[in-house]
Order: C-alpha cells, then structure tokens, then sequence
C-alpha cells in the first residue's frame, strides 16, 4: 500500500505502505483499516483463510497540515458477528518528519487499548478572577465538545464532564451525543501555594447505567503558565491516559509498511513563472539543434530512487504547458544517443523510460478506463474460480442442489484455461479495434519516436513488444509448464499487438476533425460515475421508513447531475460552485457508516443536502475526494456544518432544536484521495521539480565540473546563474510564507497544557 499525504496547499506526503502480516494462532480473514486522526479513509481487500497476507495497495492522500496520527487497524472478518480487531499500528507526524526518506520495516502490532482510542476536541474557556484582597478564583466554562469517540451501540455516547482542581471535582452530563453543549461553568477556589505544581483536570467519560464507564479523553492545565497567558478560550484536542502494559505485546503479530511524509508549501503561479519558462525554452523550437542544458542538469542528477518522481512532475508539468511531445522528442534523442542496439530502447532505468511510463499512464489512463474498465468489472464481478497451477488448487464442489459432486484437478484446470483464454481474447480484441479512438497525442508521440529511430538505425522499422512475464519464451514453459496451454493466444496477441502499434503510428495523420476531438487527450475532467443511494431534502422532514432511491450519479466539469438510469434523459443536477461542503454523516443516522452529504445553495438562499448512501467507506472517500476537489475553488464554503440529521425538530448530532443553527463540527476540505483523472496542477509540478533542483544546487556549483555542460562556454555559465538566481528567489518567498504561517498560527494558550 502506497501512502503520500499532501495538505491543502501544505503537503505533507506519506508512501508506500507494503503491508505484510502474521498473526498468533488458528486462521483468520484478515483486512486493514487506514485511519487518519481516527478518521477511516481506506479499506484494504481482505484475504482470506491466511495469517501472512499480502496487499501491495498503494494510495496517495492528501491531507491538512494539522493531522496527527496514522494508523493501521488489523481486523478479522466475521460475516456472523462483528468483526475481531486484532491490533494496531500507530504512527506520529513527528516520527514520520523526523524521517524524510520515509519509514520501512516490520512492525508489531499492539493490543487496543480503549483509554488511548480517543478523539475530538473540547471548548474551553478559563480564566482568573479576582485581584488585590480578594480571593482570587480559578473560573472553568465548559461549552461544548465535538467528534466523540461512539462508544454506545447506538453509534453515540453519553459524554459527561469531570472538572478537578486541588481535590474538588464538577460534573455535567449530556445523553445521546457525540457533539454535547455543556454550556456549564466551575468555580475553584485558587490554592496560591500550588501555583508552580497545580494542574486543572478537564475530562470526558462516556456515562454507563450498567457497565464501567468509558474514557473519552482529557486536556491538562498548568496552574502556573494560566496566570501568565492573555488568551483565555479555545478548542483544545482530547487526549489519551496513561497507557497500560498489554500481556500479548509483540505477540499479535506485524505488520510491514512504507511510509513517506512529504511536507509542501506550493506558493502562486506567479513565483513558478520564471522556473517554468526556463524549462520550457529547455525543449522550445528555439534550440536549433543545441543540446537542451537544464534537461539534461535533471537526467544527470537525478537519482534511482527519485527518478520515478521526478519524471512523473516533469511530465504533468509540460503537459500543462503544452509541450510535453517536445519534451519527450528531447528524450528520445538523449536516450537514443546512449544506445547502441534498438531492442533496449526504454529497457533501462533511465529518465527517459520513466518519463514515457508517466506519459502513457497519465495521458491514456481515461482512455484504458473506457475501454477495458466494464470488460474488468465484469470479470471481478463474475468472481470465477481461475487456477492452472496444480500446487495451489482448490477442489470445489459443483452442481444443483442434492446433486453435488467435487470437481477433480483436470476439470478446474480446463475450466480455468477457457476462463483466461476468452478474458485475453476479448480484451486484445477491445485493444485492437480502438486504434482510431486512441488519444491524439499518444499516437504523435509514438510517431514521433518511429521517426528518431529511423534517424538513428537505417536498418528495416524495429518495433518491440515486450509480454507479460516473457510468457513466449521455450524458458518460460520449462520453468512453469502450466502456462503452456496459454501459448498460442499469447503468440497470437503479439503478432496483432504489432499491427496495433503500427496502426497508432499512421494515426497522427487523421484528418477528421471529429476523429481528432475524440481522440484528444482527456487527462483531468474530473470525471466520476456509478450507481448510488439518494436522498435529497428540500424542505421537508425526514421520513421514517428508509428515504434512499437507487440513481446514477455522474460528476462533470461542472455540475453533479443523477437519474434513475444511466442513459435517461431526464436528470436532476446540482451546480458545483454552489455546493458549500461535503461531508460525511454520523452512522446512527442511517444505520450505515459510508453516508455522505452534499450542502447546497439554491438562487432563493434556501440550504438544501442531499444524502448518498455508498457500498464501502472506500467507494464514500473516492466520492468524498472527488466532489472536494471539483469545489476546491468555490468561494461560498462553510466552515463548520452538522454530521447529524434535522429530525424530530431538533439536530440528531447537537439536540440543537434551530434548524438554522450554524453547525457543531469543523468542516473537512483537506482530506482527499489521489485518483487518475485528477486535474493536472502546474503549481504542485514546478514546487515539486524545484525542491530537487534545490537538493543538488550544491552540486551544480558553477565553480565545480558538471559533466553536461561546458563551464567555459560564458553563455551556459550565464543560464545557469540564471538559474541558481531563480531558485534563491523561490527559497525566499518560501522563508517569507513560512514566517508568515509562524507569526499567524501562534498560539499562546496552547503552551497551557503540559
């Protein structure tokens, strides 16, 4: 699993995170639980019937700069009974910070322990009163708390307060709320002998008529530093108590992961200006037949391990500047340059092959989603039993009902051979008859490689194609002999796959302007469709039976348009500059944990939400992400909303009984997921391409010899103080922004807490 976490427009990246698992004893159907803040955002698949899974999920998150943990939930599935967790990884954003190139290794898991499982934040406000002769007394208002732990099987708490102070203790109980308002005030008479080791005790417990009460967390005041401060009141994180040793600690087995945080502070467009403009005039027309210098500064220093990333930022760069078949033509001649026998073109690591591997996925990943997504889904959908491996069958029953009888090898083997051939078949098929439909611009960047390999071998026209896993070789069917039975549809494949790559070779040649606006690059339309549960209030009470209604749902541009069936021409749409949040709903609600909620603005000024219900907590967080990012620039956004539902003239969240009231909980606009048909974002690009061009600064000192260019041609020395003198322009502004956020974000009450 790949985890990169990106905030707003500070972006702290997490990576990889490869998760390998063993358990203690017996069997289980393990998956895992991504959680940020507490706060699940991914699912992973679960595999059954094994203690060492294997999930190889990779994601990139995008978060806000405030979050504080990362963790991995190990769970159980049970289709009779709720889920066994069976523990946990947590890591911090400090640990995560303190180790830039990212953490990987084996780590073990930890037993729940429900005094840390904490979360929310509780408004406070404290003061001293009293001066001179007069008793001074220490003042505690507890107004009110938001994201609770649930802890009740109603998916809510019964929160109560306990304020403490030298021995004297006050409490306020609020029922059926993860969101209560106290709206109470404490009194305590101020002890002056304890003013250096006095502390004022806030904590939250969930109230239990039968049971132990729960812990809901606690916030710590030093007496002391209270005296001092000027600001009075805030929101202030719950935290955990004091953690307890587990008897089965490093015995519930590990988990491995990678990680990477990446903190980012992308600044306007404005300051990438002069950094992009030198890199464009790198691949412009204007060369002459020069050697494109800061080009080959990047392919030069850059390292195996970043090369991937810094191909993928220069690719998504040019794309955005319209260049990027310049920008790959420079490329194909470096590559070319270092290359003596054809075949091995793009079969190293080098920035070439990994600019042409990003290329394709960006600017053809909408189009291989059209083309072989429903093809896919149907086959995940279908979910067949497919094995040709004698060692790892397993014999099933078949049959009607009262008629079973066990399937032998020989029948599972021929069963899964026709499986697989027809899935290839049909697949190459869908392949080949869409050469025509092709994005415009792949088919020139192919064309334009044919002819640089032309210039650079007079031998016949060479076109590799390289397949899976070599399968056609005589090495592979001794190492693996049941893959023999696939031979002739994969012999077959590569011979029309030829055809195919000659075929998008002649197609930049098209003329047909409808052809050409088909087959033109799609990359970040923001696009999303599917089936979902909706509800939509406009007015009106919620009812009492389920309100949900099956409905495509489709996202564009610029509208959230859904109707009854895919093609109907009557639809309903939600303009997307209108919408002012989207955000999850509490589970109580529904009865179902993946609900979300979309607040909207009608002309009139009348607020509208419409609910969706979705499969799966991943299926909510892609809608989640997408609908963020498409209203990432609207300007009417709410900073705080309610995750309940207005029912029984009064908020299900909050008991709040205005349904105008402005909400309970904080918004959430930071937390996205990456998906492929994300809009390309330059700024992001030329941040990410001047950090490297920062790490190796030192190293391309014009005092010192860099191969790639001629130190005693006075023109290239020019162009690269040039450059240097931008890059110490963009290290400014940052140091500037970064005061800025420092001088902003300071928060003396916080240096209250111990």
């Amino acid at each position: 699993m790949r985890l990169i976490t990106i905030a707003q427009r500070f972006l702290p990246v997490c990576s990889n995170i490869i998760v390998n698992f063993t358990c203690r004893t017996g069997s289980s159907d393990p998956y895992c639980i991504v959680k940020i803040d507490n706060e699940a955002i991914i699912r992973t698949a679960t595999i059954w019937k094994t203690l060492s899974p294997f999930w190889g999920e990779e994601y990139t998150v995008h978060l806000p700069p405030y979050f504080r943990t990362v963790s991995f939930y190990v769970l159980d599935e049970d289709s009779l009974s709720r889920d066994d967790v069976i523990g946990k990884v947590s890591i911090s954003k400090e640990v995560l910070t303190a180790k830039p190139q990212g953490v990987d290794g084996w780590m073990n898991l930890t037993e729940i322990d429900p005094d840390e499982e904490v979360q929310g934040e509780i408004h406070l406000q404290i003061s001293v009163l009293g001066d001179g002769d007069i008793p001074r007394k220490l003042c505690c208002q507890v107004l009110e708390a938001r994201d609770l732990a649930k802890k009740d099987r109603n998916g809510a708490s019964d929160p109560f307060v306990r304020v403490r102070y030298n021995g004297k203790t006050y409490e306020s109980v609020v029922k059926k709320s993860c969101y209560p308002r106290w709206n109470e005030s404490f009194e305590f008479e101020l002890d002056e002998t304890l003013a250096d080791t006095g502390l004022l005790s806030v904590e939250v417990w969930d109230w239990d008529l039968v049971s132990r009460n729960d812990f809901l967390g606690k916030v710590l005041f030093n007496i002391n530093k209270l005296q001092s401060a000027q600001q009075e009141e805030g929101w202030f994180r719950l935290g955990p108590d004091k953690s307890k040793h587990s008897e089965y600690e490093g015995t519930l087995g590990s988990l491995r992961l990678q990680l990477r945080l990446r903190d980012e502070v992308v600044l306007t467009s404005s300051h990438y200006k002069p950094l992009t403009e030198l890199l464009s005039q790198s691949v412009g027309s204007q060369l002459n037949g020069n050697w494109p210098d800061f080009i080959m500064l990047i392919d030069e220093t850059t390292t195996a391990e970043s090369r991937q990333e810094v191909a993928n930022n220069l690719v998504k760069l040019f794309l955005g500047q319209g260049l990027v078949k310049e920008f790959l033509d420079v490329l194909f001649k470096l590559e070319l340059e270092k290359t003596t026998e054809p075949n091995t073109l793009f079969r190293s690591n080098s920035l070439a092959s990994k600019s042409m591997e990003s290329f394709l996925k960006v600017a053809g990943m909408q189009y291989l989603h059209r083309l072989l997504g429903p093809i896919i889904n149907r086959i995940f959908e279908e979910k067949k039993y497919v094995e040709l491996d004698p060692s790892k069958l397993e014999l099933k029953e078949a049959g009607c009902a009262g008629l079973h009888r066990q399937q032998t090898e020989s029948d599972i083997i021929q069963q899964s051979s026709s499986l697989l051939q027809s899935y290839l078949s049909e697949l190459l098929t869908s392949i080949l008859q869409s050469a025509s439909y092709c994005p415009l611009l792949i088919c020139q960047v192919f064309h334009q490689l044919y002819l640089r390999v032309q210039e650079r071998f007079s031998d016949p026209e060479y076109r590799a194609v390289q397949t899976i896993g070599n399968m056609d070789t005589l090495a592979c069917c001794s190492k693996e002999p049941w893959m023999v039975c696939l031979q002739p549809a994969i012999q077959q494949g590569i011979t029309q796959l030829k055809d195919f790559i000659t075929k998008l070779v002649s197609c930049h040649e098209s003329e047909d302007l409808e052809l050409q606006t088909r087959m033109s690059l799609q990359c970040g339309t923001m696009e999303k469709e599917g089936f979902l549960f909706l509800h939509r209030t406009k007015g009106k009470c919620m009812p009492m039976t389920s309100p949900f209604k099956k409905y495509y749902v489709t996202l564009s541009k610029d509208t959230l348009s859904y109707s009854r069936t895919q093609h109907s021409k009557k639809s309903s749409f939600i303009s997307l500059p209108k919408i002012r949040a989207v955000e999850k709903v509490e589970e109580k609600c529904f009865g179902s944990a993946n609900v979300m909620q979309i607040i909207s603005s009608e002309d009139s000024g009348q607020q509208e939400t419409l609910y969706l219900d979705c499969k799966s907590v991943n299926e909510l967080n892609h809608w989640l992400s997408a609908l963020r990012k498409a209203c990432s620039h609207n300007t009417n956004t709410m900073s705080c909303y309610h995750p309940g539902i207005y029912k029984a003239d009064r908020w299900s969240c909050c008991h709040q009984k205005e349904k105008s009231d402005p909400g309970c909980d904080k918004t959430r606009h930071g937390v996205t997921l990456q998906e492929w048909y994300d809009p390309l974002d330059p700024d992001l690009e030329a941040q990410l391409i001047y950090q490297h061009l920062r790490s190796v600064q030192h190293a391309a000192n014009p005092e010192q010899r860099i191969d790639c260019f001629d130190l005693t041609d006075q023109k290239k020395v020019d162009g690269l103080s040039k450059l240097f003198s931008i890059l110490q322009d963009l290290h400014d502004a940052h140091a500037a922004v970064e005061e800025e956020e420092r001088s902003k974000n300071k928060n003396v009450f916080l240096e209250l807490q111990t």
